[in-house]
C-alpha cells in the first residue's frame, strides 16, 4: 500500500508531465444543480484541515497559483449558471450555529 507521501510523489510526478500546463478549452454542458454541487466539492476539498484525512495532504504539493484557478474556475461556473447569490445564501446557511 502506497503511503500519502508515495501519493504525493506520483501526483507530483504527473503534474510535471511536458503538457500539463497547456490550457484547454472543455465545452461542458451540465444542470444547475450539478453546477452547484461542484462548486461545493471543490471548496470542501479546498478547505479540509482535518488531519486524519490523508488525501489533504496532496494537496501540500500544488501551487497555491493553481488551487487559485481551482476556486476561479468554481465561481465562473456559479457566474455563468446564475447561481452565485443562491450559494453565497446556502453558505451562509452553513456557517450558522445553533
Amino acid at each position: 500500500m502506497l503511503t500519502t507521501n508515495d501519493v504525493a510523489k506520483v501526483y507530483d510526478t504527473i503534474l510535471s508531465i511536458p503538457g500539463m500546463n497547456e490550457t484547454v478549452k472543455i465545452d461542458l454542458k451540465i444542470s444547475r444543480r450539478n453546477v452547484l454541487l461542484l462548486n461545493n466539492v471543490i471548496e470542501r476539498g479546498l478547505t479540509v484541515k482535518d488531519a486524519d484525512d490523508k488525501s489533504s495532504n496532496l494537496l501540500d504539493i500544488v501551487p497555491k497559483e493553481t488551487l487559485q484557478e481551482l476556486t476561479n474556475l468554481s465561481d465562473d461556473c456559479l457566474k455563468k449558471a446564475g447561481l452565485t447569490e443562491l450559494s453565497e445564501k446556502l453558505n451562509g446557511l452553513r456557517s450558522v450555529k445553533p
